[in-house]
């Protein structure tokens, strides 16, 4: 049975006590679309904006020895033919190897801005998670829907409310507390 299947008695329950609340009191529902607030918010800019100066400089060392590689591999090709054959295997050898270095430092750098770029991208989600949590209890909102809605009238988006409030927050996160370390217990002398 799929997961959407299995959802449906969940899906019903929910509207079932949406429905008997709304009707024995006034709730105050709002929509946020998730990933726009992601896209648009300048805490993932600024995160995007410091990966880019944390892996720039790899970033311009790969493209620089790609190049290399190019006019090692262009030179070899025009001048493959003229060379003794001692020196042209000597050459081709030396660019295999170049090649596979360039390929093992592709693949680290890539490893890395990957995990780096989930490392930033899970902290700016969070933030804004929770600075969803705090506008709608500020708010008195009952209830805030994100993504899988498939319709809510544009009266119940409150995305642009929360962007406005993340605007105004700094772009940087700041880094998370760390936690207190313990009071070690004074010695009697």
């Amino acid at each position: 049975m799929s997961t959407f299947n299995r959802s449906i008695p969940w899906l019903g329950l929910l509207l079932c006590v949406f429905v008997s609340a709304t009707a024995s009191a006034e709730m105050k529902v709002g929509v946020v679309s998730f990933q726009k607030l992601l896209q648009d918010a300048p805490q993932t800019k600024s995160a995007m904006q410091t990966l880019k100066n944390e892996f720039g400089p790899r970033e311009r060392e790969l493209t620089s020895m790609q190049n290399d590689l190019k006019a090692k591999d262009e030179k070899l090709q025009k001048e493959g033919a003229l060379m003794s054959e001692p020196d042209r295997v000597k050459t081709e050898k030396s660019l295999r190897d170049q090649q596979r270095e360039f390929s093992r430092k592709a693949g680290e750098y890539q490893d890395d801005v990957n995990t780096r770029r989930n490392e930033e991208l899970g902290r700016v989600q969070r933030f804004i998670a929770e600075e969803i949590q705090t506008y709608a209890a500020q708010q008195g909102f009952d209830l805030v829907l994100g993504e899988g809605v498939f319709f809510a009238k544009p009266s119940y988006d409150i995305t642009s409310n929360i962007l406005a409030v993340l605007n105004a927050k700094p772009a940087t996160i700041p880094a998370a507390a760390a936690p207190a370390a313990p009071a070690k217990p004074s010695t009697p002398k």
